[in-house]
């Protein structure tokens, strides 16, 4: 039996590891390519750090911490690439019990891919089981979150970006939720 529950995990890992594969794929078909420096946009007030075909190791990235757990960011909120701009890539460790933050909205499109543990998802109010290899992708100002309910630490990379030459829809009205910059989280990047 627990023969049959390794195996299981492992094509779980391996088709978990498939999924990372189409979003870096994704990312390309934006165009990790030829970038411009420093750029403003109208969404947002920083100054873009614009990024050239790269890789970019896990010892490379900014350590956000909380009482959730951590986020490693390989890309943050102010980086532009060929086809995209406020570009945040991470991948998060999330302690039993635990959400980074609560449900919320933005203007940028997001996917999270669960590597690790399970959850569940909050999606324009409705309450679905996350689980490894699941992917959530969310269209600007769609309200979502992810909670850790299992008994482990759920594990998730997350892409999140605008598109350069594509308006935003507009902001809705109402309530956003609780934005990653007002949560207990201790950012050591200054940039979540």
């Amino acid at each position: 039996m627990l023969l049959a529950d390794n195996n299981s995990l492992k094509r779980k890992g391996q088709y978990a590891m498939k999924i990372i594969g189409f979003i870096a794929a994704v990312l390309i078909s934006f165009g990790l390519g030829y970038f411009l420096a420093f750029k403003s946009t109208a969404n947002s007030k920083i100054s873009l750090e614009s990024i050239n075909s790269k890789v970019i190791t896990r010892a490379d990235t900014k350590r956000n911490t909380g009482d959730w757990g951590v986020m490693d960011m390989y890309t943050y909120g102010n980086t532009s690439t060929y086809g995209t701009e406020n570009m945040l890539t991470a991948l998060a460790d999330v302690l039993p019990g635990e959400s980074v933050h609560p449900a919320h909205r933005h203007a940028e499109e997001e996917f999270l891919l669960i590597t690790r543990g399970t959850g569940v998802w909050s999606l324009e109010g409705k309450q679905v089981e996350a689980n490894i290899g699941d992917l959530l992708y969310v269209s600007p100002w769609k309200m979502h979150g992810l909670v850790n309910t299992g008994a482990d630490t759920l594990t998730f990379f997350v892409v999140r970006w605008l598109n350069k030459g594509v308006a935003s829809p507009a902001e809705p009205k109402g309530d956003h939720g609780q934005l990653p910059a007002e949560t207990k989280m201790r950012n050591t990047s200054g940039f979540f």
